[in-house]
């Protein structure tokens, strides 16, 4: 597979609301396959296509437990508050605390277009979060209550 060059902050894909996928074909699972090998080459925990300069709403995400892909992911449950540190592969060197839902309910497709629905705590909550945001132009500094070195 392929691995892409990272989106860095500045450029304009990160701050667009990312296209809906129509229809999952070849193209789409490729794009699945190079999201997976870029995030794991980056040793980050989740990537959004428009972290790769795709205006897709597709992500990717393995807290550890093993690899998550969502096409079309929307968050229809949170409940609680946390607030943890964040860093992004898009604005390397850069972290913060940020408040996020301690408990979410998530919805999307998986590679075979079937609805998949999963519900997260701890990290792998706030890393689909995190990535749901990117596919609406939100980046984590946007809601940063203190930065941290």
């Amino acid at each position: 597979m392929a691995v892409y060059q990272i989106v860095k902050q500045g450029d304009p894909v990160l701050r667009e609301k990312a296209r809906p996928v129509s229809k999952i074909n070849a193209n789409i699972l490729k794009l699945l396959d190079n999201m997976a090998d870029t995030m794991y080459d980056a040793e980050g925990v989740g990537l959004a296509a428009p972290q790769i300069g795709i205006s897709k709403r597709v992500i990717v995400v393995d807290c550890g437990e093993g690899l998550i892909e969502l096409i079309n992911p929307e968050i229809v449950e949170a409940e609680g508050s946390e607030t943890d540190v964040e860093g992004c592969l898009s604005i390397p060197g850069v972290q913060g605390m940020v408040p996020r839902a301690a408990k979410v309910k998530v919805r999307g497709l998986d590679r075979n277009g079937k609805k998949v629905e999963l519900t997260a705590t701890g990290l792998l909550a706030r890393a689909l979060q995190h990535e749901i945001d990117h596919l609406d132009g939100i980046l984590f500094i946007d809601k940063v209550t203190e930065y941290v070195k």
